[in-house]
C-alpha cells in the first residue's frame, strides 16, 4: 500500500549487528525468505539478524529473535543490548531504570547502565542461569553433564565439547592455540551434528590469564561472527565450571572486542557491555512490496 511504512534501527556490539523493529504493526509478515533478504548485505538492509518487538503478558518487553538464516534464536546477549539501545532511543526506557524482556529462551532483566557523549551505550543483562546438563541443549543419549565428553566429527576427527545452556545451546571446545581456519572447518560440523537436536553455537576458547577467556564464535543460523553475548556467557561458565580460570568475573575477548561476564556461585550470569547506534531508517514502497511477495 502506498502509505505503509516500515521504520528500523540498526545497532552493533562489537561487531556483531542486528535490525530492530516493531512487529505489532509491521504490515507484512516477516517470513524465512523476507528475513533473509532483509538481512542480506547486497540486496537488502544487511544484518546479523533481526529483533522484533512483541508484546508480553509477563514483562515490560517481549523480543522474538530471527538469525539471518530465517530461523528464530530463543535468546542473544548482543541481541538484547541492541534492543536496550533501540528502545532507550525511542524513549520507551531510561538510562538508570531496570526493565524486563520476556524472549523464548526466559525472561531477561536490563539497565542501560550510561550513554556516552560519542553515543556508546553501557548495558547490563541478567542472562538467566547456565545449565550444564545434556537434555539441556538437546545432546543425544542419557541425561548427564557433558562436559570434556568427545564428539565424532568427519574423517575420525574428534573435539572434547563442554555443553552449556542458558536459555539457548551452546558447545564450547577448549583449544591449546586459537585458529580461525580451524574454527571454520570445524565448528559448522559441531553446529549441525546429528547427536544436537536443535543445533547448537560453538565456541572455540582459550584461558589465557586468571580472569579472562579468548574466544572465536560459531553461531547456530549466522555462521562466524565477531562477537556475541550468550557465547561470552557460555565460554564463561564453561572455563568456570573447568577450573580454567579462578575468577568469577570473567572478562571474554573475541575478534569484535571484549564482554564482561558475572558467574554467580548459583550459575546465574549477568553480562556487561557496549552497544553502538548505526542510523535509524526506513524501507522503501519497493523494498516493502518485495517482502510481500516472499509471505
Amino acid at each position: 500500500m502506498e502509505n505503509e511504512r516500515i521504520s528500523f534501527y540498526k545497532g552493533h556490539g562489537l561487531g556483531n549487528d542486528y535490525i530492530a523493529l516493531d512487529l505489532r504493526d509491521l504490515p507484512v509478515y516477516l517470513s524465512p525468505p523476507a528475513i533473509r533478504l532483509v538481512c542480506d548485505r547486497h540486496t537488502g538492509v544487511g544484518s546479523d539478524g533481526i529483533l522484533g518487538r512483541t508484546d508480553s503478558e509477563s514483562a515490560d518487553f517481549g523480543l522474538r529473535i530471527f538469525n539471518p538464516d530465517g530461523s528464530e534464536a530463543e535468546k542473544s546477549g548482543n541481541g538484547l543490548r541492541i534492543f536496550a539501545a533501540y528502545l532507550l532511543g525511542s524513549g520507551e526506557v531510561a538510562v538508570g531504570t531496570p526493565f524486563t524482556v520476556e524472549t523464548p529462551g526466559g525472561t531477561v532483566g536490563m539497565t542501560v547502565l550510561e550513554e556516552s557523549a560519542d553515543g556508546v551505550i553501557l548495558v547490563r543483562a541478567e542472562m538467566g542461569t547456565a545449565s550444564f546438563r545434556s537434555t539441556a541443549v538437546g545432546l543425544r543419549g542419557p541425561d548427564r553433564e557433558a562436559q570434556d565428553e568427545l564428539l565424532e566429527l568427519e574423517a575420525g576427527d574428534r573435539v572434547a565439547i563442554h555443553t552449556v545452556s542458558i536459555g539457548n545451546p551452546h558447545c564450547v571446545v577448549f583449544v591449546d592455540e586459537l585458529d580461525p581456519e580451524d574454527l571454520r572447518r570445524r565448528a559448522p560440523q559441531i553446529c549441525a551434528h546429528p547427536d544436537f537436536a536443535r543445533g547448537t553455537n560453538v565456541q572455540f576458547a582459550r584461558s589465557t590469564e586468571p580472569g579472562v577467556v579468548d574466544a572465536l564464535v560459531w553461531e547456530r543460523g549466522a555462521g562466524e561472527t565477531s562477537a556475541s553475548g550468550s557465547s561470552a556467557c557460555a565460554v564463561a561458565a564453561a572455563a568456570v565450571r573447568a577450573g580454567m580460570v579462578a575468577e568469577r568475573t570473567v572478562q571474554v575477548r573475541m575478534p569484535g572486542g571484549s564482554l564482561q561476564v558475572e558467574v554467580r556461585d548459583d550459575w546465574s550470569l549477568v553480562l556487561l557491555g557496549p552497544v553502538e547506534g548505526v542510523y535509524r531508517g526506513e524501507l522503501t514502497a519497493g523494498m516493502i512490496a518485495r517482502l510481500r511477495e516472499l509471505q
